[in-house]
């Protein structure tokens, strides 16, 4: 395993996401109960059980260091795992509050107050088993700073006070407004990392976001390598039948980018960990790499993913 720095943390570049997985490939919570896996107290069946024991059984095994969690039966089934089956090594959760990020709350307001967000922290902590979140991520959108010329500063007085208390160690900032959004998050230097998508259809970070992360010494942690099952449809459309090349491949194209600190790797089971982790044998993109990709290139589902994401990440320097 290969090891950066976010922070005062040395995380694994790779990551094991938190999402469990339905029959048909779709990540649980969010394809089940939309309206409600994001709220705080949403319980799920069935999480954390032994395939998913046994995957992360084998991350530890592999070395990987840093776990992401998103909703709460995610959050309370790591901290069970965590104290059934214990690593023997320290390890770091990454994981964002409920409810009021993003577009869950009007102007995610409730994260700009400390006590709201305090309380928060302190319930997830309850949840994960822990006395300290490791790396909180907090998403808010370009509203937030319209609405409130001060949320900036009042983010960065809270993430100060819940590092002062021992309930963080690390903040992380995360959007899905514009690119300048993210260069206003990372400029304001209240935090320690950013979170962001990143993969060959969706990469306007690559330009601008990226480096200026680098240059404040930010980690940078990326999700959605896989584009949420959409890399496979692309292969299918393709007539490429080794999803596990495909797989390599995107993650080597995230790996390939000396900002990237962690990758998020979706793994439903043992052999799929194992695949993704299979690239740091061998990190560099080959030719064959650089093949299969340039055959996604060329499919219907590329060129419309593209599109949208494109347009979505637009600048407004």
């Amino acid at each position: 395993m290969l090891y950066k720095s976010l922070g005062s943390l040395s995380v694994s570049v790779l990551a094991l996401g938190g999402h469990e997985y339905l029959a048909d490939g779709k990540s649980r919570g969010f394809n089940e109960d939309h309206g409600d896996a994001t709220k705080a107290g949403y319980v799920g069946e069935g999480y954390g059980e032994r395939q998913r024991r046994e995957t992360l059984q084998e991350a530890y095994r592999l070395g990987l260091n840093f776990l992401d969690v998103t909703i709460d039966p995610e959050q309370e089934a790591l901290g069970r795992n965590l104290q059934d089956d214990p690593p023997a090594h320290a390890v770091y959760v990454h994981t964002r509050p409920q409810g009021m990020g993003y577009g869950y709350g009007p102007y995610n307001a409730r994260m700009a107050q400390y006590d709201e967000l305090r309380a928060e922290v302190e319930r997830i902590l309850r949840l994960l088993q822990r006395d300290t979140i490791d790396v909180l991520n907090v998403p808010f959108l370009q509203p937030a700073l319209d609405h409130d010329p001060d949320y900036l500063d009042k983010i960065g007085e809270n993430v100060a006070r819940l590092k002062e208390r021992g309930l963080i160690r690390c903040a992380g900032c995360d959007t899905f407004s514009s690119e300048a959004t993210y260069l206003r998050q990372i400029e304001s230097g209240h935090f320690d990392s950013i979170a962001i998508n990143l993969n060959f259809a969706d990469e306007g970070a690559v330009d601008y976001v990226l480096p200026a992360a680098a240059e404040r010494g930010m980690g940078v942690v990326t999700r959605e390598a896989f584009l949420k099952g959409g890399l496979f449809r692309m292969g299918d459309e393709a007539g490429i039948v080794d999803w596990d090349a495909l797989a390599r491949a995107a993650l080597k194209w995230n790996l390939s980018h000396l900002p990237v600190t962690s990758v998020l790797v979706g793994a439903k089971d043992v052999a799929q960990l194992r695949n993704a982790a299979s690239v740091l044998d061998d990190p560099a993109l080959s030719d064959e790499d650089e093949r299969l990709l340039d055959q996604l290139r060329e499919t219907d589902t590329y060129r419309s993913t593209k599109a949208s994401k494109d347009e979505r990440f637009v600048s407004s320097r």
